[in-house]
């Protein structure tokens, strides 16, 4: 059974946000959301997730610009990102990973999948 984690979900479409908490908590976490990326940023810097789930079409700062100020902050920079996106093309995704994220899942996506993606990340690092 993977320990429970900290989850930030960060998504500006509540009913994907809800959606996201309520798997994730039914398999035992602790999930908290924002909507826009300078919220999602306050939240990291506050709440110290064990991992976030980032969209990258946010209303103010879109998910690269996250990911790459959360990378570049000492405090958050191993921090595990995963990627929920709509963007499917292989640009977007090389462009997560290269800006430090670890996974990438298009949507719209299997809540199973993101559960078990989750829960491998965790497992993985557990070590």
């Amino acid at each position: 059974m993977p320990r429970v984690a900290k989850i930030l979900a960060v998504d500006d479409e509540p009913e994907l946000a809800d959606l996201m908490h309520y798997h994730l908590v039914r398999a035992g976490h602790e999930v908290t959301t924002a909507a826009n990326g300078w919220e999602a940023i306050h939240a990291v810097r506050t709440n110290r997730p064990d991992i976030i789930l980032l969209d990258l079409m946010l209303p103010d700062l879109d998910g690269f610009g996250v990911c790459e100020i959360l990378r570049r902050d000492p405090a958050t920079a191993t921090i595990p990102i995963i990627i929920v996106s709509a963007w499917a093309s292989a640009d977007s995704r090389n462009l997560g990973l290269e800006l430090g994220a670890l996974d990438y899942i298009t949507k719209p996506f299997s809540p199973a999948e993101l559960v078990a993606r989750v829960n491998h990340l965790l497992h993985a690092r557990a070590g």
